[in-house]
């Protein structure tokens, strides 16, 4: 044990009358909600990076935080992961998340770097099997190493297209020793920066290779758990071939992949890209490529991504409905990709920080399967589309369209899509 987080005691379920800070007012994981429990409809996750790796800097100011274990040596590695699962268990949650970065310093060598991964692997499974944590997912750092300044898959120099695939490989191995449910490829810097020197035919080509590759080698491992793409637009580069879920799914049946390779969507990216959350989520249910989400939200505000904790039950509702309409998470799940304000200095704010998000997403979800349950929105739906119900003219020709509709003489009325009403019914479940 350690004494990082000695003052920080377990936190449960006291319900929403309590006064503790430590302890869950809505997340009790074991209340049944639309058939499973909480802890099982939700699936939470905690992100090593964010909650381990990261030094409390922002684009205009270097580290607020100072840990332990922010030392360049496995020492500190070791010490990070006792940390980590400790934390896991005070939260009780049944997840985490990592990059290989994350969890080992880099070594002087590629086989340095994965000899490191390997023990700090070792290490993970050995705590794994003493608390009952398990993997969400695992994943390669492809993004902050100078050598990925140019993309990796899509690097104009094949050296680091191979170093990059090397690397997958590894963290796919690791991904897989540890029992973990799915696999992402995040492509932090899989755009551009100017066409000028850009040749964008090529590095399409060069990441649908390299997406096809690491299905073959999930085959070949036995790897179950699907694999999946995070959409990420714009930041850092000016534009990401990955920049939203039509646009993943665009790249996805262009190399023959649609039906391999599953999204993890991001609130915070999909605000970036323009889009609402629910919207995202909804594309994909609706293209049948959904797996899991990064919860965090952006301060809208600002135009970047700020990777804030969830703190709004209405946002977190109209998310958890598009899950739980698509038939829940399957192997995926609730990672928290959001980091503590770089002034939250105290070991307690890493752990309070979780605690609220939980409880957002819990009221999020009971909320929005009350909703499901009562049927209004879905009542509301099929009404304003109930014409196509009887209607042919998908199969007909503008021809014979155009005939019917010249000899109905005029032409039909608008009909309110009573939004206000539909977003009136929403406040009473939040």
């Amino acid at each position: 044990m350690t004494d990082f987080f000695a003052n920080c005691p377990k936190v449960r379920f006291e319900g929403p009358d309590t006064d503790n800070d430590f302890a869950f007012r809505h997340y009790n994981p074991d209340e049944v909600v639309g058939g499973k429990t909480l802890k099982d409809q939700l699936r939470f996750a905690v992100a090593y990076w964010h909650s381990f790796a990261w030094p409390g800097g922002d684009p205009f100011g270097g580290q607020t935080f100072e840990r332990p274990w922010f030392t360049d040596d496995m020492a500190g590695a070791r010490l990070k992961a006792d940390v980590a699962f400790e934390m896991f268990e005070i939260l009780d949650a049944p997840f985490f998340c990592f990059h290989d970065a994350d969890v080992r310093p880099e070594g002087a060598t590629f086989a340095e770097s994965e000899d490191r991964l390997k023990e700090i692997t070792d290490i993970f499974a050995r705590k794994m099997d003493e608390t009952g944590v398990k993997l969400l997912w695992g994943t390669a750092n492809l993004f902050s190493h100078r050598r990925f300044m140019s993309g990796a898959a899509t690097n104009p120099d094949p050296d680091v297209y191979a170093y990059a695939a090397a690397t997958v490989k590894s963290c796919m191995d690791a991904t897989h020793a540890l029992g973990g449910e799915n696999y992402v490829l995040w492509g932090g810097r899989e755009g551009y920066e100017t066409l000028l020197n850009t040749d964008l035919k090529r590095e399409r080509a060069q990441a649908g290779a390299f997406l096809r590759a690491a299905v073959e080698y999930k085959y070949k491992i036995g790897f179950q758990g699907p694999l999946m793409i995070e959409p990420k637009p714009q930041e850092p580069t000016k534009h990401q071939y990955d920049y939203d879920v039509a646009t993943v799914y665009g790249f996805l049946k262009e190399f023959d992949l649609e039906n391999e390779v599953k999204v993890n969507i991001e609130q915070g990216h999909a605000i970036l890209a323009g889009h609402s959350f629910e919207h995202e989520l909804a594309m994909a249910t609706s293209l049948g490529i959904f797996g899991s989400i990064d919860m965090n939200r952006n301060d809208y505000q600002s135009g970047w991504d700020t990777d804030q904790f969830p703190d709004n039950p209405r946002e977190a509702a109209l998310a958890y409905y598009e899950i739980l309409k698509g038939g829940g998470f399957k192997a995926g799940g609730t990672n928290f990709d959001a980091k503590l304000r770089r002034q939250s200095l105290d070991p307690a704010d890493l752990i309070l920080s979780h605690v609220g998000a939980m409880d957002v997403c819990a009221r999020g979800l009971k909320a929005a399967a009350a909703m499901l349950e009562d049927g209004g929105l879905e009542a509301a739906r099929a009404e304003r589309y109930s014409g196509w119900d009887s209607s042919d003219l998908m199969t007909r020709d503008f021809g014979s369209i155009h005939a019917e509709v010249r000899a109905n003489g005029a032409g039909p009325g608008p009909k309110s899509g009573r939004q206000e009403r539909l977003e009136n019914y929403i406040s009473r479940f939040v």
